[in-house]
């Protein structure tokens, strides 16, 4: 059971400046000294580094639809603990959620799986008394979900603001903040939303303190803490990654756990060691473009500064396991590192954009999301790292690649080389790719044996179509019917996100490869 107060900040659509209330209410109450657990309804990935900016803490995903709707309480239980408040931000409108399949992964769905009360942040540019009426709408519209509150955001005037509060005031309504419109406050955007924390570290802290002052200007802050307190307790167990593992069904020819087979569910700093069960806010910094490049992140049950046999590694040394991070490839759910540490790897961040060597003895690979397009110039004058990251996957070292990652492999992305890890040449596009996916592996890979299924997340703006030689990662079912991605070797890349906490075996299977490569002498 978890008894910690927590808010769903939410919106009927989104652009409505829910990111710039939610961040700002996060820092804002961080400044207050409170011990602040950042959490972001869905998949997306950017909206996370401004919460950890503002807190100081990982921003962690709750989406119901890629863990399932029975892991959103142990994951934020998991993420909160030792916290004095928790803040969730929604995605997109407050009933939205995946497409054709109801509340689910809707931001509404996981205020009612929490037991939290919704302040719905309006946007009042273009209304006054209206506001009422679409107020009352959304919390008529499913009583299960109770809307405690409403933060009026780009409001205009004093006269403007009178006049919404009265209409709200009569329609039963409190109004627990009143944003004036200030472009200070705005993030960047390009292409694929915002600009990520770890490309614009000074312009991003400037933003967040932009964000908390304009909400400790208009916002109620003791209100909302109040109505923060009225969620009940949780009677759900924090998620751990080592019992998820502990759990994970044994599917797979050598024994490797693999869960989830059936889910429908800056700078730098060299040699700094993170132990713990707080290891992942070392790598989620790195990850973000901060400090630790080439530090480790040791088990979570390992002493401070020390390593440890057994895990899925075995006896011996524990595997390294390399994951990119920097400004361009800042994506990755925060408990992947934990699951990785918790199955047996050491796990130290590489960031491609400076470090010219894989770190020493690395048996594995992981390169998540970001935006290499961005630095492809960057990328492709690292001349020594992209023939080191070759060299690996060439070893048959296990080599997991999502989506920015399949870019990086690729032979060439916009025409600049890359690692040609991937037979196939990548660029940008016209044509957005979005949405939720339900997989299943077609190949047996270094992540999966052939007939897992896994649901996931595609979002992005570039095309590859891999060359001969290699086989499909995933066939998609439903209406998006097709194949995807590349598996040859220990290399397993591909477009789409998946959250392996839906399926800790996932992580296990990978670790036992890297385990497998360090015994050859791989890496």
């Amino acid at each position: 059971m978890i008894d910690i107060p927590r808010l769903v900040v939410a919106a009927p659509a989104s652009g409505t400046g829910k990111t710039t209330v939610t961040t700002g209410l996060m820092a804002a109450f961080a400044q207050r000294g409170l011990r602040v657990s950042p959490h972001k309804v869905g998949p997306d990935y950017i909206d996370p580094g401004y919460h950890a900016l503002a807190t100081g803490r990982p921003g962690r995903n709750l989406d119901a639809y890629m863990c399932g709707p029975e892991l959103v309480g142990p994951l934020f239980a998991h993420g909160a603990r030792g916290c004095e408040l928790a803040v969730v931000e929604g995605v997109m409108g407050l009933y939205d959620g995946a497409s054709g399949q109801g509340e689910l992964a809707s931001t509404a769905q996981v205020a009612k799986l929490l037991r939290a009360p919704v302040v719905l942040v309006v946007d009042a540019s273009s209304q006054s008394r209206s506001v009422a009426a679409l107020v009352h709408g959304f919390a008529s519209f499913d009583p299960q979900v109770r809307i405690g509150g409403v933060i009026l955001n780009k409001v205009g005037s004093d006269r403007h603001e009178a006049l919404l509060r009265d209409a709200l005031e009569e329609a039963g309504m409190p109004v627990l903040g009143a944003l004036r419109r200030a472009e200070g406050v705005a993030t960047p955007s390009r292409h694929l939303g915002l600009v990520p924390v770890a490309e614009r570290h000074g312009d991003a802290a400037e933003a967040v303190a932009g964000m908390a002052a304009a909400v400790r200007r208009g916002c109620d802050l003791d209100a909302l803490l109040a109505l923060a307190r009225t969620a009940g307790p949780l009677h759900e167990e924090p998620w751990d990654p080592a019992d998820a593992l502990a759990g994970a069904e044994a599917v797979s020819s050598g024994g490797v756990a693999l869960a989830g087979a059936s889910a429908v569910s800056g700078g730098s700093r060299s040699g700094g060691t993170v132990s713990g069960a707080s290891a992942v806010s070392g790598v989620s910094a790195a990850l973000a473009g901060g400090a630790v490049s080439g530090g480790t992140v040791s088990g979570v049950s390992a002493p401070a500064g020390g390593t440890r046999s057994g895990g899925t590694a075995g006896a011996g040394r524990r595997p390294v396991i390399a994951v990119a991070g920097g400004p361009a490839f800042s994506f990755l759910y925060a408990e992947h590192p934990e699951l990785l540490t918790a199955a047996g790897a050491d796990v130290v961040v590489l960031d491609p954009l400076r470090d010219e060597r894989l770190p020493e003895g690395t048996a594995g690979l992981v390169i998540g999301g970001g935006f290499p397009e961005v630095y492809v110039g960057e990328l492709a004058a690292n001349e020594p790292l992209r023939a080191a990251v070759a060299g690996l996957a060439a070893s048959g070292a296990p080599v997991a690649a999502e989506c920015a990652g399949l870019l990086y492999l690729a032979r060439s992305l916009d025409g600049r080389p890359m690692c040609g890890v991937v037979p196939g040449d990548a660029r940008m596009s016209g044509r957005l790719t979005l949405g939720y996916r339900d997989a299943v592996a077609v190949s047996d890979s270094a992540l999966a044996v052939a007939g897992t299924r896994m649901r996931g997340h595609e979002f992005h703006r570039t095309v590859l179509e891999p060359g001969a030689g290699s086989s499909p990662a995933w066939g998609f079912r439903g209406a998006e019917r097709r194949v995807e991605g590349f598996v040859r070797g220990g290399v397993h890349a591909s477009y789409l996100h998946t959250h392996w906490a839906a399926a800790a075996g996932v992580a296990a299977r990978f670790v036992a490869g890297a385990a497998g490569a360090a015994g050859r002498g791989g890496g």
